[in-house]
């Protein structure tokens, strides 16, 4: 009897397996797409907008430093496939606050456009024994690594519902799946985006806007170099066992991927998801149905 039942469970998983490339959403076609990139300046940020000009896409760079925002906007027009294309540039904090960054992502849609694509790079990283690191540095870990996602997102996510389209992008970290030594500040900011993620999915998937969550190992750019240079003994060690991805691997990937992917339990999930799915969708109905006849009378 116990082998039948782990067959079946074994059928199940596999044939949910199976079926969920046939329940994600359609590729976005990024030729003539507006591309809205923060922490654009450099890393993994950079190299997404120029995987994203090189199809064609119009980019909106966002970052701090505007001397780098500057230097990387010349790298990004050099991936150009067409004379149409434009790079726009925006220094902002979006960490910091929701109406600048609301004023900034309005005008590079009046210049540029409806944002079509957010990718959510901006973050910094720190590593340091939990005693050891100072107190402030958790509460800026979360402004940054997950404010800093949740404002430019709460400044697109209007438009993207009126239009019924739209992606959008976290880069979470390895260290936003499983909690490591010296990250007692920087994994619980990298967890969260996985928890706004979902749940932003769910009520984002009845207007055929998808949510993308990237969870890249070490990647070679200006912030891990940075990081390494207070990383613990033990956190570099566990680091290397993974190696060092460089950003434009990293790009490529994240670009290509339309939905999130979490491997079998998100697997087994859809099975849940789809019930809580008709959910979502059918009060998405009743609320605009009963709007419609509020208009009528």
């Amino acid at each position: 009897m116990l082998l039948v039942v782990v067959a079946f469970v074994v059928a199940f998983v596999l044939l949910l397996y199976m079926i969920s490339p046939l329940i994600s959403p359609k590729p976005l076609k990024l030729n003539g797409a507006h591309v809205v990139v923060t922490g654009g300046s450099s890393g993994i940020g950079k190299s997404i907008a120029m995987e994203c000009y090189r199809q064609g896409a119009f980019i909106t760079l966002v970052a701090r430093d505007e001397s780098k925002l500057v230097q990387a906007k010349k790298e990004v027009e050099k991936c150009a496939i067409n004379d149409k294309q434009v790079v726009l540039c925006i220094s902002v904090d979006v960490s910091k606050d929701y109406r600048q960054v609301e004023s900034v992502i309005k005008q590079c849609q009046e210049k540029l456009g409806p944002v079509d694509m957010l990718v959510n790079c901006a973050g910094t990283s720190f590593s340091g024994k939990f005693e050891e690191v100072e107190v402030e540095r958790f509460r800026s870990m979360m402004e940054v690594n997950y404010l800093g996602s949740v404002y430019p997102t709460r400044a697109v996510i209007t438009t993207m519902k009126e239009r019924r389209m739209g992606r959008i992008l976290f880069i979470s970290s390895q260290a936003g799946q499983i909690g490591l030594f010296g990250y007692t500040a920087y994994s619980p900011s990298k967890f969260a985006l996985r928890g706004l993620a979902e749940s932003l999915q769910m009520e984002m998937k009845p207007y055929n806007i998808y949510v993308t969550v990237a969870y890249p190992p070490d990647t070679d750019t200006p912030g891990l170099a940075e990081e390494n240079r207070t990383k613990p003994l033990e956190t570099r060690l566990i680091s290397e066992t993974s190696g060092v991805t460089q950003p434009e691997q990293v790009a490529k990937i994240v670009v290509k991927d339309a939905i999130v992917t979490m491997g079998l339990f998100r697997t087994i999930a859809l099975f849940y998801l789809g019930s809580f799915d008709s959910i979502v969708r059918r009060c998405m109905i009743q609320r605009e149905q009963a709007k419609a006849a509020d208009k009528r009378e």
